[in-house]
């Protein structure tokens, strides 16, 4: 189907086609006759780099040509929203019969940012998203289209819940938003669609074919039993294998486990990728490196950096500040940057596409039990998916630095199927924060009331009611007995101290925890090694540091 088969009005086509579109990929295709421009909600299940932003932005588009009301992007990062931003503000130039404002806020929890009330589409992080139902933002029941990103990560232990959340009070709104979903390929799509009470669209294309192996000693075995050597240095097999994929004409994608060795693992790639540059290549980092000096304090860590950049490297991190990434990422997008270093949140939606991604290991350091545990199927599809650039390349390639057997690895995560998305909603801590800010937001709610809404996340379908209802229990139990509610008749109500403790965003547990601290600290005296202390053994300072002997 082509751009101008669409129904959207003819400057919305003008539009797309000057940001050079003209055919809709197969998912794009399919979402389209699920509904999409029709105002129905749609599960998107697709390998990522399969166009599920245009799907984003074709809903966007017909409902601001019909209607009045917000959209509002859902993003799980910074980074993330930071890119859908710049692309949706394009949007602003489009003449649909009403001026388009579009605004972004994804931080600090505490603000209502009431100038979001003005603004048709919004992009927001989902923990601003929630921190701004719990303020009681009026706007929010004008939203009539949610486009969710990366929605598999309800998945996750930490940040999930509050999707989840999130999620399902938009649902449950009167005006019935439409809701889009986003997701990497899950195994269990039906039932979150069934959740989300929306149609699914699955679709395994991908504009690039992929091919996957595994690199140990010395050769490299992909999943279809070809092989190839690679010439060992003392840089190490991550920079071998993206530093040939470089001198090839490609581009190189090198995911590290931390950032430390993600800025290692870039220095080492800097005299070997400059050698492979043009003189005008090298003129031209040249000048990138000044811009990323003359726009950041020159902190070590931003010298550094600009040092690489002149020989065709980077290094890309949460460390870094939000310039130096989107510097990086535009550098690397236009050709200029060679191979980028990067932690896995250039996996999480940033679109980066190279030739060759390399996952330098498949170990992550999990501080909960202590160890490194293996990825999972899932995060690995995410990082190979960043291979191939639909551009420039005929093929994509994922490499998996391994230390065992190279059958077994390309088992389980070549061959394997990402893991079901499992709602992590009923654990206490999610349960304790997302029980206060659902009474938070209410005048007064019964048990009964509560246990209902519960029943209707994802952990609710999951999950038998008992099991809800015990959960709810133990949460409620623990709210009422901390004086973070108390009971009206039948009816629980939030305290002052309550609605404190969930519009600054904190664990209950953490806020008990300073309360009773503080209630037992003298008059009179400094405290503040003491205040200090106590903010780093909360609950939220984590994961907590190991200490060397020197540091004792």
């Amino acid at each position: 189907m082509k751009i101008a088969e669409l129904d959207l009005p003819k400057p919305a086509k003008d539009f797309l086609k000057a940001e050079g579109f003209s055919k809709l990929y197969p998912s794009q295709e399919d979402s389209i006759a699920a509904g999409l421009l029709d105002g129905k909600s749609i599960l998107v299940s697709a390998p990522t780099a399969s166009g599920k932003t245009l799907i984003a932005t074709l809903a966007m588009l017909s409902y601001l040509s019909k209607n009045k009301g917000k959209v509002v992007y859902l993003s799980p990062l910074r980074a993330l929203a930071a890119e859908k931003f710049s692309e949706f503000k394009k949007m602003e130039k489009i003449p649909l019969g009403k001026k388009i404002k579009t605004q972004i806020s994804t931080g600090d929890f505490e603000s209502v940012d009431k100038t979001l009330d003005k603004s048709d589409i919004i992009v927001l992080t989902n923990e601003k998203m929630d921190s701004l139902i719990r303020h009681g933002a009026e706007w929010v029941d004008d939203i009539g289209l949610v486009i969710a990103d990366e929605v598999h990560l309800i998945g996750d232990q930490d940040r999930g819940p509050t999707l989840e959340m999130i999620l399902t009070k938009l649902k449950l709104l009167q005006s019935k938003p439409q809701i889009i979903a986003l997701s990497a390929t899950i195994t269990n799509a039906d039932e979150m669609s069934e959740w989300l009470d929306c149609s699914l669209v699955e679709n395994d294309w991908r504009p690039v074919p992929l091919s996957e192996g595994v690199y140990d000693g010395g050769s490299v075995t992909m999943h279809d039993g070809k092989f190839f050597e690679v010439e060992p240095t003392l840089r190490g097999p991550p920079v071998d294998l993206g530093a040939e994929s470089v001198k090839d004409g490609g581009q190189s994608l090198l995911f590290a486990e931390t950032r430390a060795r993600s800025a290692s693992l870039a220095a080492k790639a800097a005299d070997i990728i400059s050698r492979y540059l043009k003189n005008s290549e090298k003129n031209e980092l040249e000048n990138v490196s000044k811009k990323i000096l003359k726009a950041n304090e020159h902190t070590q860590l931003v010298k550094t950096l600009a040092e690489l950049v002149k020989k065709g490297v980077a290094f890309h991190h949460a460390g870094l500040n939000q310039n130096c990434r989107e510097t990086i990422e535009t550098e690397f997008r236009k050709g200029t940057i060679k191979l980028i270093s990067s932690t896995p949140t250039l996996a999480a939606g940033v679109n980066l596409p190279a030739r060759r991604v390399v996952i330098s290991s498949i170990a992550r350091y999990n501080a909960k039990v202590g160890a490194n545990i293996p990825i999972s199927v899932l995060e690995y599809k995410q990082l190979c998916g960043r291979a191939g650039r639909p551009q420039y390349d005929d093929y994509g390639e994922a490499i998996i630095i391994g230390h065992s057997n190279s059958s077994e690895l390309i088992d389980h995560y070549v061959n394997g199927e990402p893991e079901p998305i499992e709602s992590k909603i009923t654990a206490d801590k999610s349960l304790r924060i997302h029980v206060l800010s659902t009474i938070v937001t209410s005048p007064g709610i019964k048990k009964d009331e509560i246990i209902d809404f519960f029943s209707q996340t994802l952990g609710g379908l999951q999950s038998r009611k008992s099991t809800i209802k015990f959960a709810v229990d133990i949460a409620l139990r623990y709210l009422l007995d901390e004086d973070f509610l108390i009971k009206k008749g039948d009816r629980f109500v939030a305290t002052a101290f309550g609605k404190k403790v969930s519009k600054l965003y904190i664990d209950p547990l953490t806020a008990t925890f300073f309360r009773n601290a503080i209630e037992n600290v003298s008059e009179g005296r400094k405290h503040t090694l003491g205040f200090l202390h106590l903010v780093s053994a909360s609950e939220e300072f984590f994961p907590k540091f190991a200490l060397r002997n020197k540091d004792y």
